[in-house]
């Protein structure tokens, strides 16, 4: 018997029943061996699956078509993947490296914007590797802070970011030093070359579905393994595999430092080192089980260069617990009411990487 294609089974009913069933599927995701059985993690896990599928949804089906491209956010307030950053304002964009495209953008105030060209994705087992990079001050911007910006694979004059043949998506990230007083760059893309039409096509939709449930799936599933991984050290902040962050969707701009923090509802973690003698920004950040950031709306779970207090010979001291230890700390970081969760720090353009110290003591000698 001949298999049926995509439009088939749409038609038939059938693609729906399997997009059902590989989502219930999808919930193994949190019963997985190695993942913390309290309330809280469990809740997260399930919360996570539904905001995974939410984004993908909107990368495979709303923002996926490369010929009518507009940005939209995989990482925000309310929906998070792989330690995504406090500090951060991300855009992601589907392109095809068989097309052209123009961004033109105004600066805005953020201190760091990248954007960059991606091949891959982590329903194809996690690898997103990059394609071209560019940064803002690369761009020759005009004395109002507007630019335009030529996506291609074809070397451009002026300000040209590269792509492949294989490059499917944009990735742009906007760093700011302080969220509440910074303006962000406002970006709009458009394809130069298009050939289709936008109206929705029913075998396109059939081939789109079939993808949302496998990012789900792949994105979990990858972050699950990077978290056991960071379980053989525990409350330490050793480099991480550089290259691996990158395929991953890292800043080749970015060092990364991430692992795994453990603590009992009377322990603290001290983090010290001194920071980069040269280095943009770094900060340091806590997230849960499922490597998404603690809900920094309402909980301080992330510092940076610009709001740590530093001492006197240039070292900083952070203190990670679920009590506040006092005004003596000042770099205190809160767990938001987890035993457990991810933590990554960051460096953004630094001249060098200096060792960082990690202990575990009791709250209670904080305190005093």
């Amino acid at each position: 018997m001949a298999q049926l294609s995509p439009e088939e089974k749409l038609l038939s009913g059938e693609l729906w029943n399997e997009f059902c069933d590989a989502l219930k599927q999808a919930g193994s995701q949190v019963l997985a061996a190695g993942v913390p059985t309290d309330p809280l993690s469990q809740a997260e896990g399930y919360r996570y699956l539904t905001r995974l599928l939410r984004l993908s949804l909107e990368k495979q089906v709303e923002f996926s078509d490369p010929q009518y491209p507009q940005f939209y956010s995989l990482s925000h307030e309310t929906a998070k993947i792989g330690n995504d950053n406090p500090d951060n304002f991300y855009q992601n964009c589907a392109i095809d490296g068989r097309h052209e495209y123009r961004i033109r953008g105004h600066r805005g105030s953020v201190d760091y914007l990248s954007i960059e060209t991606k091949a891959g994705s982590y329903a194809g087992g996690g690898e997103m590797a990059p394609t071209g990079h560019v940064e803002l001050e690369e761009l020759d911007i005009g004395s109002d802070g507007y630019f335009e910006l030529i996506v291609s694979a074809k070397e451009h004059p002026g300000n040209w970011l590269p792509m492949t043949e294989a490059s499917d998506s944009l990735l742009v990230r906007q760093t700011f030093r302080d969220r509440s007083k910074e303006q962000v760059a406002k970006l709009s893309i458009e394809c130069l070359d298009p050939q289709d039409s936008p109206v929705l096509d029913p075998a396109k939709f059939a081939q789109q579905l079939e993808t949302v449930v496998p990012f789900v799936s792949g994105t979990a599933g990858l972050f699950h393994q990077w978290m056991q991984s960071f379980s053989e050290h525990i409350n330490q902040l050793p480099p991480n595999d550089q290259e691996v962050c990158l395929r991953a969707g890292g800043d080749p701009a970015i060092y990364y430092h991430n692992s795994y923090w453990e603590l009992e509802a009377d322990q603290a973690l001290v983090v010290e080192f001194t920071p980069p003698k040269e280095c943009r920004t770094w900060n340091l950040q806590l997230s849960n089980y499922w490597m998404e950031s603690l809900d920094y709306r309402y909980h301080r779970i992330h510092i940076n260069k610009h709001s740590a207090v530093l001492a006197d010979d240039g070292t900083v001291c952070i203190v990670i617990s679920g009590q506040n230890p006092g005004t003596s700390y000042p770099n205190w970081l809160d767990t938001a009411g987890h035993r457990c969760g991810a933590m990554l720090l960051r460096y953004v353009e630094a001249s060098d990487k200096p060792p960082i110290r990690c202990r575990v003591v009791k709250l209670s000698d904080l305190q005093q």
